[in-house]
């Protein structure tokens, strides 16, 4: 049980350290970049953290609204971003994330 708890604390640690860059005047891909590509790739393909690219389950199956609502919660190994990122700054992210799921980007 210890080391399982250690590992989880060692994960939960990088995944912080590497979304933890600043996100003050940062909107749509920029955004993305320093927030999401450390886990879900720059490609949106996915690595730490579940693709979210042209025909994965943020492309196939999620509302702007899920999406936003998994942005803001930080399910799993995820951390939350609700009061890290303002709500235009969510929307900014999920209107990049479209534009690249479209094939516009």
């Amino acid at each position: 049980m210890r080391v399982a708890t250690v590992i989880l604390l060692v994960l939960f640690a990088v995944v912080l350290v590497g979304c933890s860059d600043r996100v003050e005047g940062k909107y749509g891909e920029e955004l993305y970049l320093v927030t999401c590509a450390h886990c879900h790739s720059g490609d949106l393909g996915g690595g730490i953290g579940p693709a979210i690219g042209p025909g994965s389950n943020a492309h196939d199956e999620l509302s702007d609204d899920q999406i936003a609502s998994v942005i803001e919660v930080g399910p799993g190994a995820m951390p939350p971003y609700r009061r890290r990122l303002n709500p235009e700054q969510i929307a900014s992210v999920i209107a990049y994330l479209r534009a690249v799921q479209q094939g516009e980007r």
